[in-house]
């Protein structure tokens, strides 16, 4: 059975997003998602409008990957260069508000934990969220491109 490490990240991102606006009602953009920017590092606003989803959907799929993660560590993962104009760039932090916000949707959702004081890690439900929609991704990338067939782990 595949995991979300074995496909591409991309594609597992926006099947994930689809299946969070989809399928999971805890998961709403606040109000403020329309006027805010992710970042300092920034200069507007995200310009698809489902893009809460799709950050949801990555903090999911990076707590998998990294987790137990605190917010500190994900700021700095999801900064940037912020330029300065004729100063030199320098690396900024993402907004935590964002991050927060996400984690504790996904947490009333059932889908992450905090976990003692080191962060927050994915529960049995969304890992098992996580890999069937790893195993579809999987078959979609199969149907597109049969030489991947060759790659696969004989069970």
């Amino acid at each position: 059975m595949p995991t979300p490490n074995d496909v591409p990240a991309p594609e597992l991102i926006q099947k994930l997003a689809n299946y969070i606006k989809e399928n999971i009602d805890e998961v709403t953009p606040p109000p403020w998602t329309s006027m805010v920017k992710t970042g300092a590092h920034v200069q507007r606003p995200p310009e698809n409008p489902d893009w809460w989803y799709i950050r949801c959907a990555s903090l999911l799929r990076k707590i998998y990957i990294h987790g137990p993660i605190g917010i500190e560590r994900l700021r700095a993962d999801y900064g940037g260069r912020k330029d300065f104009g004729v100063r030199p760039e320098h690396v900024v932090k993402a907004g935590s508000a964002i991050i927060r916000k996400a984690l504790q949707q996904l947490e009333t959702a059932g889908l992450i934990e905090k976990f003692q004081n080191k962060g927050r890690r994915v529960t049995k439900e969304g890992r098992k969220l996580l890999e069937e929609i790893a195993e579809e991704v999987k078959k979609d990338l199969l149907k597109k491109i049969p030489e991947l067939e060759k790659y696969q782990k004989s069970e």
